[in-house]
């Protein structure tokens, strides 16, 4: 018996090395590859609370259920279960763009620059600095995970031990990650669906979409004019449900 999806993602995004994945479908394989990960992923810290909140939502991504996996658990302070799942959503990008990483090129016409279609084009903006670069895709995605990478690994941000307090501004710094990572979807989505639907392997991107734009959508954590290029995808993929409130915060 293969392991569904959702299994397949967890284990890729957040096994540790060594360790025995469950039976991939073969049409899978090649995007499951745990060595084509564009970064390192990030570990939950075991035994902590953090940890026990990441076991959790996994299990319930794992039964299927996505809309009660990204749901906030009773008792639960949301700046934990918040990072809980911008590691998560961290480690299942990089699985994703590392599959892509040979074709999202400099030299590929649809990734000259960062973007999702004609109308939609990402500046690359440095901490302190008002200007913002027009930067390629590439470029943008690894400048990206870096600035991320460097939030994770910082205790005052990201703290990893119970009892750690996270920042007053936590909930904005999640919302930040958030709406860059849904960029690097819209992108995907924008120049190499193409290339993995001919793979066979879109199943695997909409469920992966699908999971953190729930998430986003649970905590307020994007807005209208992010969510833009991709409103026929979600329409299609998720409910025209889920695109009633960015329209009234258009009104």
């Amino acid at each position: 018996v293969h392991g569904t999806l959702s299994e397949c993602l967890f284990f890729f995004a957040h096994a540790p090395a060594g360790a025995r994945a469950p039976p991939v479908p073969a049409m899978l394989k090649r995007l499951f590859d745990k060595n084509k990960t564009f970064k390192p992923k990030k570990q939950h810290k075991k035994g902590t609370a953090r940890y026990n909140l990441h076991q959790f939502a996994k299990a319930l991504v794992q039964s299927g259920d996505l809309r009660r996996a990204i749901a906030l658990p009773p008792g639960v302070a949301l700046a934990p279960w918040l990072a809980v799942g911008v590691v998560d959503f961290y480690n299942i990008t990089n699985v994703l763009y590392g599959s892509v990483l040979e074709f999202c090129t400099e030299e590929n016409p649809n990734c000259k620059a960062m973007s999702s279609g004609p109308k939609f084009e990402y500046l690359w903006r440095e901490e302190g600095k008002k200007k913002p670069s027009k930067v390629s895709a590439p470029q943008y995605i690894e400048l990206l995970m870096n600035w991320i990478e460097g939030l994770i690994n910082n205790e005052a941000v990201f703290p990893t031990e119970d009892g750690g307090e996270y920042p007053p501004d936590f909930e904005a710094t999640a919302k930040n990650i958030c709406r860059r990572l849904f960029r690097v979807y819209a992108h995907v989505y924008y120049s190499h669906f193409e290339t993995i639907r001919q793979l066979g392997e879109e199943a695997h991107l909409n469920t992966a979409f699908k999971h953190f734009f729930l998430f986003c959508h649970e905590f307020e954590l994007i807005d209208a004019q992010e969510v833009a290029p991709l409103r026929p995808l979600i329409a299609n993929l998720i409910g025209e449900a889920y695109l009633e409130r960015f329209d009234r915060e258009k009104k």
